[in-house]
């Protein structure tokens, strides 16, 4: 690894706060939670009046008011077995156990660490993705067959996306053609019913779903560059999405009456937790989870899908998105805090991702596209969604922040703990 250049500690102590912030950035987690871990950081690293101005694609950082500034763009989107790592470097500055130029050594080797796992054990995750969502979306076994068939088609194409700027650029529109052009046209075979529902497995690890909800959460924070940037780039996406699948049923000259939002449920009672494990195993492997979080993953996962199922069956699916993602975010913030080396981002992710708003988002464009719903029902509905889920994830951030003032242990203070000074 190459050695960073000599800097001084001041500014040395900048650099590493803005590559944090940036891998923070990486990992997905909402703008204001990076800038008050940012803030706790840096009053550790001896400079309380740090301020931060965090974006979905970069940072600016400053240690002291009128002080000079660091700017940093974003890296590429990071697995969460990097997230973890990130989380845990975070960890140990707060506790001293590294210094500034080994913290910065560590973020520098996370971002080039592979996931452990075979490529070929990394690809049967995608086909084992969609058929546990499609398990819980729509239990039928032609429509599972169907997902992991179609699942396959769209890992071809994420590929040539990391070869091809162009088809990176149309991603989300040549997905959602290649998928809805089989299963329409098994539809028209008569070989599956439900196709609109069947569409959504396949695609939904690409759907923009984390980025919507994002943006309303850091909208309902205060952060409105942010959030309307987010929340404008995720629904500009959901509209390459939807736009594919129009292509795809107009030149099938689908009739309306197939695009309508049918469940099959072929499979019964046992398709959900079933769903549920594949989901969750298949997420570990595609992510690189450790082995030692694996467990935890799915315990958060299951108290988010079942929380979300009871508010559904109370109210409606905007509550169960309400009361999943309070179950999702609560649930991965009390692990944290009882065992404080096991990443909360790492924990809640998958369960945030079951959650799948941008798959309903998907179905209501596509309903208005085919005249079956309103411009109102659709934006009420879609907004509802995205405003239920994240209000649930503010309600369970702030709960699991006081947990965390009152019960978490006293990080140790200057005169027990080793000096953070960079290496020689």
């Amino acid at each position: 690894m190459q050695p960073h250049a000599e800097l001084d500690p001041y500014t040395e102590a900048r650099a590493l706060l803005s590559e944090l912030g940036t891998a923070m950035i990486a990992t997905g987690q909402p703008v204001q939670e990076i800038e008050e871990e940012l803030a706790e950081v840096g009053a550790r690293l001896g400079y309380p009046d740090v301020q931060t101005a965090v974006g979905p694609t970069g940072l600016m950082v400053t240690l002291t008011p009128g002080g000079a500034s660091t700017y940093r763009a974003a890296v590429a989107g990071l697995r969460l077995h990097q997230a973890a790592s990130v989380r845990l470097i975070r960890h140990q500055l707060l506790h001293r156990e590294l210094t500034v130029q080994q913290a910065r050594d560590e973020l520098a080797a996370t971002a080039k660490r592979p996931v452990q796992q075979p490529t070929w054990l990394v690809a049967l995750a995608w086909p084992v993705l969609a058929v546990g969502i499609a398990l819980i979306l729509q239990p039928g076994w032609a429509n599972v067959a169907a997902a992991a068939a179609c699942a396959l088609i769209v890992l071809v194409l994420v590929q040539l996306a990391e070869r091809y700027e162009v088809v990176k650029a149309l991603l989300p529109t040549l997905a959602a053609f290649a998928v809805s052009l089989a299963v329409f046209g098994a539809a028209d075979a008569g070989l599956l019913e439900g196709p609109l529902r069947t569409v959504l497995p396949p695609l939904a690890v690409l759907l923009p779903g984390a980025l919507v909800v994002n943006g309303m959460s850091e909208l309902a924070a205060g952060h409105m560059q942010a959030g309307s940037a987010r929340l404008a780039y995720g629904l500009s996406q959901l509209g390459l999405f939807a736009l594919g699948l129009l292509m795809a049923t107009t030149l099938l000259r689908v009739p309306t009456t197939t695009l309508a939002n049918v469940r099959v449920d072929e499979i019964g009672w046992a398709g959900a937790p079933v769903g549920l494990v594949l989901i969750g195993a298949s997420i570990c492997l595609m992510e690189g989870v450790p082995l030692r979080l694996q467990g935890w993953v799915l315990l958060v996962l299951g108290l988010a899908f079942a929380a979300q199922v009871a508010g559904q069956e109370l109210g409606s699916i905007a509550l169960g998105g309400f009361v999943g993602a309070i179950a999702a975010s609560l649930g991965a913030s009390v692990v944290e805090l009882r065992r404080p080396l096991l990443p909360r981002l790492v924990l809640f992710l998958p369960a945030f991702w079951l959650l799948v708003p941008g798959s309903l988002g998907l179905v209501g464009v596509t309903e208005l596209a085919a005249g079956r719903e309103s411009v109102t029902d659709v934006a009420l509905g879609l907004l509802g969604v995205a405003i239920a889920i994240s209000l649930g994830l503010l309600v369970g951030s702030s709960v699991g922040r006081a947990l965390r003032g009152r019960l978490a242990a006293p990080v140790p203070d200057e005169a027990t703990s080793p000096p953070v000074a960079t290496a020689d």
